[in-house]
């Protein structure tokens, strides 16, 4: 899967096999090795892909079909100082608003 994904995005991006590894400072060829899943990139390599394209891990990976981080799958930061009750009551709130506009 990682390497159908690498394909992919790298495709996507007009990047040769050689800009890439440029790019993750790895050789051409483990670039063609990883798209043609002859070999798996080390967790270094996927972290260093993932960030560049900016997509999850989980993607590359193939977990999920949906290539946002997660830092910025629909998050809220929420201030530190915001009381337990108050994300019970905001908790509470989402589900509200997921009732009333559920289809």
């Amino acid at each position: 899967m990682v390497g159908e994904r690498l394909l992919d995005l790298r495709k996507d991006a007009n990047l040769s096999q050689e800009d890439l590894a440029k790019i993750l400072h790895i050789n051409k060829h483990s670039i063609s090795s990883y798209e043609r899943d002859k070999s798996e990139p080390p967790d270094a390599v996927k972290i260093k892909i993932a960030e560049y394209f900016n997509v999850s891990v989980d993607y590359l990976l193939g977990l999920t079909n949906n290539p946002a981080p997660a830092n910025q799958n629909n998050c809220i930061r929420l201030p530190q100082e915001f009381s337990e009750h108050a994300r019970k009551e905001l908790t509470d709130y989402i589900e509200f608003l997921n009732v009333k506009y559920r289809k």
